[in-house]
């Protein structure tokens, strides 16, 4: 969040969102092709296409829209719902059958987030466009998450996000092109250089490690991992932006990660055995 919110200060958000992908998309396919990888079969492209669709365009781009609208900080209270997210997502694909308590507290937890949204916009009739992008960057995130964590069961980690990024490479490549075209890109080295982080290590190298500890699972507690995201994000607003940590924004997201957590709580309550 907050990278993105500096690349913003000079790179169109279709760019970025669009752009980095492309630049993943390129370090991926070199990777594919010096380890020579099989490739994917049958279903397996229509399963590459639902994580494409959620982690490498649907996020990308929703958060960048979103983010020329609202500060970092605001941006991260929001995306704190992921967590709980992903882990009903990821309960409704693998068939688990979690407590009732699990179901109340991640629905507690979207309505934490929201009612945040809405406080920080300045009532129920200022709720801001950017907030409906965020939960959408949030569900696409986590269907992403979801589908990703296993099918990389069957073709690995690294594999999966570098197939995904293919896949979506020549629709990615033309948003791109439409963006320079629009908008020619005019950044310092500091939004460059944020870019890079962006295309590099969001869109690529970090799902080496998170895909295979969805992989490894379950993924509905593996998921909660992310709690630790909005704190990080908040924090490194704050250093790297300047942006005004209110009491607002901290309590908005203590209540989401406590509802979070509680989820998590609930659910591996049930996997532990007797």
């Amino acid at each position: 969040m907050p990278l993105t919110r500096v690349a913003l200060g000079g790179l169109d958000p279709l760019f970025i969102g669009a752009g980095r992908a492309v630049v993943a998309a390129a370090l991926a396919a070199g990777a594919l092709a010096l380890t020579r990888q099989a490739l994917p079969r049958g279903r397996q492209w229509v399963r590459l296409a639902v994580v494409a669709g959620g982690v490498v365009a649907g996020f990308p781009l929703l958060t960048s829209y979103a983010l020329t609208e609202v500060p970092a900080s605001h941006g991260a209270v929001v995306i704190a719902m992921l967590p709980a997210a992903t882990a009903v997502i990821a309960v409704l694909r693998t068939g688990e059958r979690p407590v009732r308590a699990f179901w109340v507290f991640a629905a507690l937890g979207a309505v934490a987030a929201v009612g945040f949204a809405v406080l920080q916009g300045g009532g129920a009739g200022h709720l801001q466009r950017a907030d409906l992008l965020l939960v959408l960057a949030v569900l696409a995130c986590a269907t992403g998450y979801a589908e990703g964590g296993v099918i990389s069961r069957e073709l690995g980690s690294w594999q999966t996000i570098s197939w995904a990024l293919v896949l979506a490479a020549p629709v990615m490549l033309a948003l791109t092109a439409t963006s320079m075209v629009a908008d020619p890109p005019s950044a310092s080295p500091t939004q460059w250089l944020c870019f890079a982080y962006l295309a590099c290590v969001s869109m690529f190298l970090g799902f080496f490690a998170w895909y295979r500890g969805l992989a490894i699972g379950p993924m509905a507690q593996v998921s909660q991992v992310q709690l630790a995201q909005p704190v990080l994000s908040i924090t490194w607003a704050g250093l790297l932006l300047g942006e005004r940590i209110t009491w607002l924004t901290a309590l908005g997201g203590l209540a989401v990660v406590a509802c979070a957590a509680s989820a998590s709580r609930a659910r591996t309550a049930r996997a532990r055995p007797s």
